[in-house]
């Protein structure tokens, strides 16, 4: 049988073919092309598609496509349960889940790095998931740290090293605030679904995880915070009437903008915008 995903694997789309490889389809055929490709290619071949937004295969609720196959062919090893949790920590940045995630997110962040032929990765990876398949079947429970200052210090350094990167907002965040900032400069809407397809990223994760990172926030909740933020700045700044302003900041109507002005500041835009023309004239005076 054919499997299809995306090309430029890491985490799951190397974890889900050495799944499907050991214990579903020992001769299926693993095929990697581009992101957009994916679809078209899995009808022409007749192969099934993997970790893409809006296939079967896919992430759901918080789990990841890795926790999808061994549902959906309800694989019962509590080994590969061990497995999928630090497989979800790594592909989702959610490194509570297995303290072993960062660890398994490292490494293949590395080797991808390194290597761009994805058959070969694949390759590397079937290698490393049946040593991980040893360690969750026998070894998980087995300390290795004791009496050994080299390997005590190497834990030392693995948990700074978890300390560390737990703090750092990952990549797609900062591409995220670019958008918007697009969103607000051009007067574009922006969906929390468009912003997931640009990113690559499932919207059921995206949407979890905003807040984390954009002030407690939901989406929808920064967005209008963001434009009500620009909505000062021009109040503040030019001699659009409040009108204009609603229209530039994206609003619907001049009732909506009102409101949600009012909910933000705690004052209507008429009222703030008088107090700003007041002190301007006793600046000037």
């Amino acid at each position: 049988m054919k499997w299809i995903t995306r090309e430029h694997p890491k985490i799951d789309r190397i974890a889900c073919p050495w799944l499907i490889k050991r214990f579903i389809d020992a001769d299926a055929e693993i095929i990697y092309v581009p992101y957009e490709q994916v679809l078209h290619k899995a009808e022409e071949l007749g192969a099934v598609p993997f970790d893409l937004p809006g296939v079967e295969y896919s992430h759901y609720e918080d789990r990841c496509t890795f926790d999808f196959f061994i549902r959906k062919h309800q694989l019962k090893d509590p080994a590969l349960d061990r497995i999928a949790a630090i497989v979800r920590g790594a592909d989702t940045d959610r490194h509570e889940f297995a303290p072993q995630s960062a660890g398994l997110e490292a490494i293949f962040s590395g080797l991808a790095f390194n290597s761009k032929d994805d058959f070969a990765l694949l390759e590397l990876g079937m290698v490393i998931y049946d040593g991980l398949y040893s360690w969750a079947q026998h070894l998980y429970k087995k300390k290795h740290t004791q009496g050994n200052q080299a390997e005590q210090l190497l834990l030392e350094v693995y948990h700074k090293y978890l300390q560390d990167t737990s703090k750092k907002a990952p990549a797609w965040t900062q591409e995220l605030r670019e958008m918007i900032q697009d969103q607000l400069d051009t007067n574009m809407t922006l969906s929390l679904q468009q912003a997931s397809d640009e990113l690559d990223i499932n919207p059921a994760y995206l949407s979890r995880e905003f807040s984390r990172y954009f002030d407690n926030l939901s989406f929808g909740e920064y967005i209008r915070k963001a434009r009500i933020g620009k909505a000062i700045h021009l109040i503040e700044t030019t001699n659009y009437t409040l009108t204009e302003i609603a229209y530039l900041t994206g609003f619907s109507d001049q009732s909506h903008f009102t409101r949600i002005f009012k909910k933000q500041t705690g004052q209507t835009p008429t009222f703030y915008k008088k107090n700003v023309l007041k002190s301007k004239k006793e600046a000037k005076s």
